[in-house]
């Protein structure tokens, strides 16, 4: 994970960072922890990561743009685990995430709202372009110009969200 990446890099560019959610968002739905490994909460449910495929065309056109997970996946499973539940061409993007096991409040981290964890991944690396898909936006509120909020049992399904995801990465990560 490089955790010490901060403000412009690349000969002086500044970041480009997509925060990442999986449940809800990747994929439809909530997921769990069984001894089989992780899965879907919806019996219904053919896969997880069903919409990696269609995150991984959108991002394309934006070859600078980096993620960050933003994934209750990173506490439960690891960083590294984590990660590779994405197709190779998403892991290469992969920078980093907004959970670490270092940070003092780790221990309370699934009760600390995902907007806020995001918020301070952007002031602690200094972010200016950066872009939560996400179904829980909480702390997020005025930020909008920063946020697709996905319904949590459509994920990326839902054509508006998707068409909104569109919108916000050319406005935020396209040519300036």
């Amino acid at each position: 994970m490089n955790a010490n990446t901060n403000g412009p890099v690349d000969g002086g560019r500044e970041r480009q960072v997509l925060f990442l959610d999986y449940d809800g968002t990747i994929h439809r739905g909530p997921s769990y922890r069984t001894r089989r490994g992780i899965v879907s909460s919806d019996p219904k449910q053919i896969r997880l990561f069903e919409f990696a495929p269609l995150v991984d065309e959108l991002l394309a056109p934006y070859p600078d743009l980096e993620i960050v997970l933003s994934t209750s996946w990173v506490s439960v499973v690891g960083f590294d685990r984590a990660k590779e539940c994405l197709p190779t061409s998403l892991q290469r993007r992969v920078r980093g995430a907004t959970y670490h096991s270092k940070y003092a409040d780790a221990l309370a981290w699934s009760t600390i709202g995902r907007g806020i964890q995001i918020l301070r991944y952007v002031r602690v690396h200094r972010l200016k372009r950066w872009l939560a898909v996400d179904d829980c936006i909480d702390g997020l509120d005025g930020l909008e110009e920063h946020v697709v909020k996905c319904e949590e049992h459509l994920g990326l399904g839902n054509r508006e969200t998707r068409g909104l995801l569109l919108r916000r990465l050319a406005e935020q990560f396209g040519e300036r």
